[in-house]
């Protein structure tokens, strides 16, 4: 006899739990605390199996026959229901693991060791805002050229085509990591830039032509903070990025010894890399060690001393001298890059020596294997005559002559 949903409903809990049939391995098995649960019974291989169908009242009467008549099918074709629904559980597991934004995490994971904190971060951001909203939750081996390329374009329609061009490359990397872990097969980002909008290079500004000696005596004759007139004299001095001077820590510097080690994890190609100190930078470091010398960082946050000063500070007292549009912290190591060049015949400097000094990575291979103190006797040198030369321009004891 056949189960009918007023039977089901009047179906009461009892002390053990019970089963009422419906016929063709169907029944429904009754729990102590009144849950009513759907079962189908069947062989597979001389072997008695049972599968669930489901909760009633969630799954009707009517659904968990549907679904007993489906399985059933599979039984008759000798395919094991309770197996297949296994199978398909792993599958979607793979799949969800598979996805473009699961895939893309692992990979910048692993890079992370090639990587700062801050780049990890920013990487991690881009492809969150701008890559995962449209490809995340997509299996990364059926994305397509096209569909790619639409998420592309929608950055490109809100102008940000310099961040169009990042997005496409990060996501590139991510299906070569793919390929790679044999997620997928095509890298759809191939070749995928020549369909893009070229952004115009911007270039970092950069103080005009003879203007560099005054800026050198507006940083001395700043009336803002002395630490802030620090940071600046230490960016003309040493030209590193700004991140690695407001990030140094006392650790890092040894006055004695003149030298300034920034560890790999700190640098931008994870490197580390060492800043032979000028005398006038050696005065300079012993200036800001009256007011940090107790702490962790040179430059310490004035909100939160535990953290390093933030890169603002930089473009703000820049702005406040009136060069805003004209100088960032990278003019610095813009300037000294073009002053050094100029001057590397005169002064007997190696080019190699400059661009050591500036921590550029060379695309060459066996360049790019030159160790953290390589030319270190060449470069104390120029960083000494460097500093000569500043102190020249600032007395206007030289004329100027930078590249237009």
């Amino acid at each position: 006899m056949k189960l009918t949903d007023t039977a089901i409903r009047k179906a009461k809990p009892e002390a053990k739990p019970y089963k009422m049939a419906d016929g063709n391995g169907m029944y429904l098995e009754v729990m102590p605390s009144g849950a009513k649960y759907w079962r189908l019974k069947y062989r597979h291989m001389g072997k008695e199996k049972r599968l669930a169908l489901g909760v009633y009242p969630d799954v009707s009467l009517a659904e968990a026959r549907d679904k007993r008549d489906a399985e059933r099918k599979l039984i008759a074709k000798n395919i094991d229901p309770s197996a297949a629904k296994q199978a398909e559980k792993r599958e979607k597991r793979i799949a969800s693991a598979n996805t473009f934004e699961a895939v893309a995490r692992e990979w910048v994971e692993n890079r992370s060791n090639d990587w700062t904190a801050a780049h990890k971060a920013l990487t991690l951001r881009t492809l969150e805002q701008d890559a995962f909203p449209s490809l995340g939750n997509r299996p990364i081996a059926e994305i397509s050229s096209s569909e790619l390329l639409a998420t592309i374009r929608t950055i490109e329609k809100r102008g940000a085509l310099e961040i169009a061009s990042r997005v496409l490359q990060r996501c590139s990397a991510v299906f070569r990591y793919a390929i790679t872990t044999d997620r997928c097969k095509n890298n759809p980002a191939y070749k995928m830039s020549e369909a893009l909008k070229s952004p115009k290079r911007a270039h970092y500004p950069t103080i005009e032509k003879g203007g560099f000696p005054q800026l050198l005596r507006d940083i001395d004759s700043y009336q803002g903070n002395p630490m802030t007139v620090y940071i600046l004299q230490l960016m003309a001095l040493t030209f590193t990025r700004t991140g690695e001077l407001l990030g140094a820590e006392w650790s890092e510097i040894d006055l004695d010894r003149a030298e300034w080690l920034i560890p790999a994890e700190r640098m931008k190609m994870r490197r580390p890399h060492l800043v032979p100190l000028s005398s006038q930078a050696v005065a300079v470091f012993r200036e800001v060690a009256k007011f940090s010398s107790d702490r962790v960082h040179v430059f310490p946050n004035r909100n939160d001393p535990s953290k390093p000063a933030s890169n603002a500070i930089i473009l703000r007292a820049l702005g406040r001298m009136g060069y805003t549009g004209k100088m960032t912290g990278h003019g610095f190591r813009s300037a000294a890059s073009t002053m050094l060049n100029e001057n590397k015949s005169k002064w007997g400097i190696h080019r190699d020596t400059i661009e050591l000094q500036l921590a550029h990575v060379e695309k060459n291979a066996s360049r790019a294997a030159y160790n953290f103190a390589e030319y270190l006797d060449e470069r104390r040198t120029m960083m000494q005559q460097w500093a000569d030369y500043l102190d020249k321009l600032k007395a206007g004891a030289e004329v100027l002559k930078l590249r237009a």
